[in-house]
């Protein structure tokens, strides 16, 4: 049996709902809505035969994968190349805010986020990379069966990219990851194969029509 990796992202938090930079500098909380996402999340998987559950250190995505966790009674393990992208000076400002102080580094960063990072964060390119990573190490603790990973926006799309062969510089403008999604590749002998992209029907209407990103 091939192993298939679920990327979970995390549950609602006030800098999804408000559309800000929420990175690895900024460790917010699970909003009401993200919790029971969480909890949507856990009722809907927790038949599931997980061979293993990883998740960032960051709060928002342990408090999404500990119901499941709970439920199923196994360890948490903490990875920390699930964590965030860096927005460095940017993380807990607006986009307005930041186009307004830095718009010249704003406008490099938004046509290629591979090569320009926001100042003191991280570019694409190395979330990718400790993303992989990851990938690698849970491939060889786990060899088959269904690994469980909670992590981010930026983290997944940008594992997913390098997966699939797609640059780490069309992260933001060809895969989507809303809050609660899940995107499942398996791991075959050909290679990665995408099964699923931003999944989530686990999750009720009112939960899934949320404005935020």
């Amino acid at each position: 049996m091939p192993a298939t990796v679920y990327f979970l992202r995390h549950g609602e938090t006030t800098f999804s709902r408000d559309n800000m930079f929420c990175g690895s500098g900024v460790d917010a909380a699970l909003t009401d809505n993200g919790k029971e996402m969480a909890q949507a999340f856990c009722a809907f998987y927790q038949n599931y035969n997980w061979s293993a559950i990883y998740s960032s250190p960051l709060l928002r995505a342990r408090d999404t994968a500990l119901p499941i966790s709970n439920v199923k009674k196994m360890g948490l393990t903490i990875s920390d190349s699930l964590r965030e992208i860096s927005f460095g000076d940017w993380d807990g400002k607006t986009v307005d805010e930041v186009k307004a102080k830095y718009p010249e580094l704003h406008r490099n960063w938004d046509s290629d986020p591979a090569q320009y990072s926001p100042p003191g964060g991280e570019t694409a390119i190395q979330v990718a990379e400790r993303g992989l990573q990851f990938v690698r190490d849970a491939l060889s603790e786990n060899l088959e069966g269904n690994i469980l990973a909670v992590s981010h926006k930026a983290t997944i799309r940008l594992i997913a990219c390098g997966l699939l062969g797609i640059s780490p510089s069309l992260y933001r403008v060809r895969l989507d990851c809303p809050v609660g999604s899940l995107t499942v590749i398996e791991i075959r002998k050909s290679g990665p194969f995408l099964k699923a992209l931003a999944e989530r029907s686990h999750l009720g209407t009112r939960l899934r029509n949320l404005s935020g990103t």
